[in-house]
Order: structure tokens, then sequence, then C-alpha cells
């Protein structure tokens, strides 16, 4: 890709991506961890990471980089009866 063409939205959509792949790693590695301490570990890193992910989420969206669509209200509320019982 010509580095002329590779601009902010670019880069925050390969950050994003990144970010997605960083946190599916640290979700996998705190699944599968032996030790408590270690998990812990991971588990805080990974809130971290989605922490930055979802600061970068909120900047591509505030920018109209990254639309995301009203959900349906009916459905909410059949999802809401659906799960109700399960608390």
């Amino acid at each position: 890709m010509n580095a002329q063409n590779f601009g902010d939205k670019e880069m925050l959509t390969d950050v994003l991506a990144s970010q997605k792949y960083v946190t599916d790693g640290y979700n996998t590695s705190a699944n599968e961890c032996m030790t408590p301490a270690l998990r812990c570990d991971f588990v805080n890193i990974l809130n971290e990471e989605h922490q930055i992910q979802s600061e970068v989420f909120t900047e591509m969206h505030s920018r109209g980089w990254y639309p995301v669509e009203a959900a349906d209200q009916n459905k909410i509320n059949q999802a809401r009866q659906k799960y109700s019982g399960m608390q």
C-alpha cells in the first residue's frame, strides 16, 4: 500500500484489528492457565487490552469510521424476556 494512502483511519483500523487479535490470545491463555496467580495476571492484562480496544473503537466511532446500527427495541425486549430467568 502506498504510504500516502495510509492515514489515521487506516492506522486505527489496523490498531483495532490488532487489539481484537491480542485480546483473543490473552483470553485463551487465561482460560487454559493452570496457575491461579498467572491466570489473574492474564485476566488483568486482558482487561487492560479490552480498555485499549474500547478507546480505539470509541475514537473511530466518534469520527464516523465505525458506524453501528441501533438495535431493534422488539429484539431487545425479546432477549430480556428470554434471559431474565437466568439471573
